[in-house]
């Protein structure tokens, strides 16, 4: 339902940002931040606790920070593997936001709503997935082989972005990459499963940090990789390098699956 309620984001975002920024290029920021602040009255004024008291830990600002959130990754040894699969899933997830806009301008010659269009798809392609197909496949696969499947389909959307030769391939590679999104709704559960009861939120909050430190890597890291790969002068360029190293990460992450989320006497994984 969250990545549901995502892919609608995603669809109504750049149309949003379209038509107000073409207004002012700052009123976009600014209605931004105006949704924030509703979104967070809604959740201080209606929103109920999910919690149960019972459940619930005691504050501590040793554990409100940053540090003190990912501390709990390395309490649980099988936590601390899916962790890392999780990061490396986020990485992977950095290419888009660091380097598509770049990469269609330059390898298709797309404009503003060639790439408009295409993310409303991908929005849309999301939308359906997450909305519609992840609890009954999970229900179906169970979650461990949900999150290798959701791996494969990742790496296969990736390569195909990466070695489209025309803009066409781009979109046949959309409905692929959706079902990545296999991969989060079944991670979360596992992980969910091997802390106690009144951990949860705590965890929401390190797979957060997990995110962040890879939002900080992952548009160094990507594009970096995509200047050196059409650098002028380079014997052979290949532009979709980027995508190329994403779906390594995720093979990567595919492979520490297999060993960390595999079932077996006291493991959580099904």
């Amino acid at each position: 339902m969250l990545g549901a309620a995502w892919g609608l984001g995603f669809v109504i975002g750049p149309a949003l940002g379209g038509i107000l920024g073409g207004q002012s290029p700052r009123l976009p920021f600014w209605v931004a931040g105006g949704l924030s602040l509703v979104n967070a009255a809604y959740g201080l004024l209606v929103l109920p606790e999910s919690l149960p008291a019972e459940r619930r830990s005691a504050f501590s600002w040793r554990r409100a920070n940053p540090v003190g959130a990912l501390v709990l990754l390395r309490s649980y040894p099988r936590l601390t593997g899916l962790a890392l699969v999780f990061m490396l899933y986020q990485l992977a997830h950095q290419v888009l936001p660091s380097v598509f806009v770049l990469y269609s301008g330059h390898r298709y010659g797309w404009k503003e709503i060639d790439v408009g269009c295409c993310l409303a798809a991908v929005g849309v392609c999301g939308v359906i997935v997450q909305g519609g197909l992840v609890r009954p496949i999970v229900a179906r696969l169970g979650e461990r082989r949900a999150m290798l499947t959701g791996l494969v389909f990742g790496m296969a959307g990736f390569s195909i972005y990466g070695l489209a030769g025309t803009g066409r391939g781009i979109w046949m590679g959309i409905p692929v990459f959706a079902f990545m999104g296999l991969f989060g709704p079944s991670a979360q559960g596992l992980m969910s499963r091997v802390v106690d009861p009144t951990q949860q939120g705590q965890l929401q909050g390190a797979n957060s940090c997990l995110a962040g430190i890879t939002g900080m890597i992952g548009p160094g890291l990507f594009t970096t990789t995509f200047a050196e790969f059409i650098r002028p002068g380079r014997t052979w360029q290949l532009p979709g390098a980027p995508f190329l190293l994403a779906a390594a990460l995720l093979a990567v992450a595919f492979l520490l699956t297999l060993g960390f989320a595999r079932p077996g006497p006291g493991r959580v994984a099904n």
